[in-house]
């Protein structure tokens, strides 16, 4: 019998949980406000069942590239630099590295993520690998569809998010090799960093430098922050600054048994006499 080595691989990925990282789209989801009222018609009918020529339904959808869970290329803000069509798919595949920023997130919604931060995380998890996404945790998407939290807007009308320094995004870049970053938040700014440098300066400084970001990303909070990996599929439309991206993690281990998840127990079966290395250890 033949034994196909993809399809076997396929197999033993099927064993693996896969983490949905996008955020659902509907009529009533919300986008940037510079964004002409009228941009979004989502499953719009325009040949309906009943027809005696095809029974069948066929929809249009119209929407902005910067919509929901969405990719970025480095023409969104660069003029004349490379647009949806450079890309193929050899780049939709990246090791994913996770870092946590929820608790100082929770204590100034306005946080930028430090170099320091990147490098605690490397203390423990080791060295950001080559071709990564490096996703910003943020907890952030729990605030998704409400368009007021997500922007953090106070009673003075300001913004209050956290998100990226231009220190952090050059050391993932420069001093690693990453090949995007990600953050749950609808900038790549943190609300700081901008209005100190009256522009979104890390953006900028992203796609000025040929990199892809996937912005408004959800359930970072469920994946592992080292050792998975993250799918970010969109359709292949060609002249996109940006596009709506479905995005999809794997980690490095199938889930626990049942038997062995928190909360149920076999009969006769003592968890406190599991080695001391699968005590607390980390299941996705």
């Amino acid at each position: 019998m033949a034994d196909y080595k993809l399809w076997n691989a396929l197999k033993d990925a099927k064993k693996y949980r896969w983490v949905e990282l996008s955020h659902s789209l509907n009529n009533e989801s919300p986008y940037w406000s510079g964004i002409p009222e009228g941009s979004v018609e989502l499953a719009k009918t325009v040949w309906d069942w009943g027809k005696p020529e095809l029974e069948c339904l066929i929809q249009t959808f119209k929407f902005p590239g910067q919509f929901g869970t969405h990719i970025d290329f480095p023409g969104h803000f660069i003029k004349g630099k490379a647009l949806s069509e450079k890309y193929d798919v050899n780049d939709l595949i990246f090791p994913l590295v996770v870092i946590d920023i929820s608790e100082q997130a929770k204590k100034d919604p306005r946080y930028a993520v430090t170099v320091e931060d990147i490098k605690a995380y490397e203390a423990k998890y080791g060295p950001i690998p080559d071709g990564a996404l490096v996703a910003l945790r943020s907890d952030w998407y729990k605030k998704w569809p409400d368009m007021d939290a997500l922007s953090g807007i106070d009673a003075e009308g300001k913004e209050n998010a956290p998100g990226w320094s231009l220190e952090a995004l050059e050391y993932i870049y420069k001093v690693r090799n990453a090949a995007a970053n990600g953050h749950e938040t609808l900038d790549t700014d943190s609300s700081a960093v901008a209005e100190e440098k009256g522009d979104l300066a890390c953006e900028r400084y992203v796609l000025d430098n040929d990199k892809l970001q996937v912005e408004v990303l959800a359930n970072l909070d469920k994946v592992q922050p080292a050792g998975a990996v993250v799918i970010v599929s969109y359709p292949r439309i060609e002249g996109a600054t940006g596009l709506p991206a479905r995005a999809g993690s794997r980690p490095d281990r199938p889930p626990r048994p049942r038997s062995l998840q928190r909360g149920t127990r076999r009969r006769g079966h003592d968890p406190h006499r599991l080695p001391p290395h699968r005590r607390g250890s980390f299941w996705p």
